[in-house]
């Protein structure tokens, strides 16, 4: 279920379904700390997947989780080459992007976006977190002048250290236009969207719901 792969950052972690099916999905996470949140939800979409016979594969991001490579190095675009590294090098046929994985989904691959986030919105709610925060400990920082700094030198924001060059692109990035991915909102899954709770949380009925809806446009 764990596979090691190769990337130009250096080996790196994977959970695999890998039965060696036709249908081969790379599953693009969620970022930071909605990837925390979403993490078993993932897993477990992938799971029921194995179910309809479907091989899936979720890649840690270069800096993320078991990765040893430092996030404060990473950037938006070596995400993107990392993620198409990933599709090659697991012979992906599909890609599932989750929330802002939509923002380094290869375009060469047909599949889904599930309530895709640019960058952009990401990176307003983790300033957001970091006002609010620090205005609890009572610390005064505000938005603009935070964006400014990590611009500049880099910022930690909800633990974790990202550097000036993938902040900046991350002000800058909105949510890119697609023909080969479909967008599946929150709505087709029903209820409120787990990235919103306080807690990393799980709802079975939101994973069988995405999961359904990907196996009959996959098997029809």
């Amino acid at each position: 279920m764990i596979a090691a792969w190769p990337t130009p950052a250096g080996e790196e972690y994977a959970v695999a379904f890998d039965k060696g099916r036709a249908h081969r999905v790379l599953v693009l996470p969620a970022w930071f700390d909605e990837s925390n949140k979403l993490r078993r939800f993932t897993v477990e979409v992938m799971r029921r997947l194995d179910g309809s016979g479907i091989d899936s594969f979720l890649p840690d991001l270069p800096g993320c989780n078991e990765s040893l490579a430092p996030l404060e190095t990473q950037t938006l675009e070596s995400w993107r080459t990392e993620a198409a590294e990933a599709a090659w090098h697991f012979s992906a046929t599909h890609v599932l992007a989750i929330r802002a994985g939509a923002m380094i989904a290869p375009d060469a691959l047909p599949g889904w976006r599930y309530a895709p986030a640019a960058g952009s919105s990401q990176l307003r709610a983790l300033l957001r977190a970091r006002v609010l925060s620090s205005r609890e400990a009572g610390r005064e920082e505000d938005r603009d002048t935070l964006l400014a700094q990590g611009r500049q030198s880099g910022l930690e924001l909800a633990g974790y250290r990202l550097g000036a060059a993938m902040i900046t692109a991350l002000a800058e990035a909105g949510l890119p236009a697609s023909v080969s991915h479909r967008d599946i909102g929150q709505g087709d899954l029903g209820g409120a969207g787990l990235w919103l709770r306080a807690e990393p949380d799980y709802d079975p009925k939101q994973a069988d719901a995405l999961a359904v809806i990907m196996a009959m446009e996959l098997l029809a």
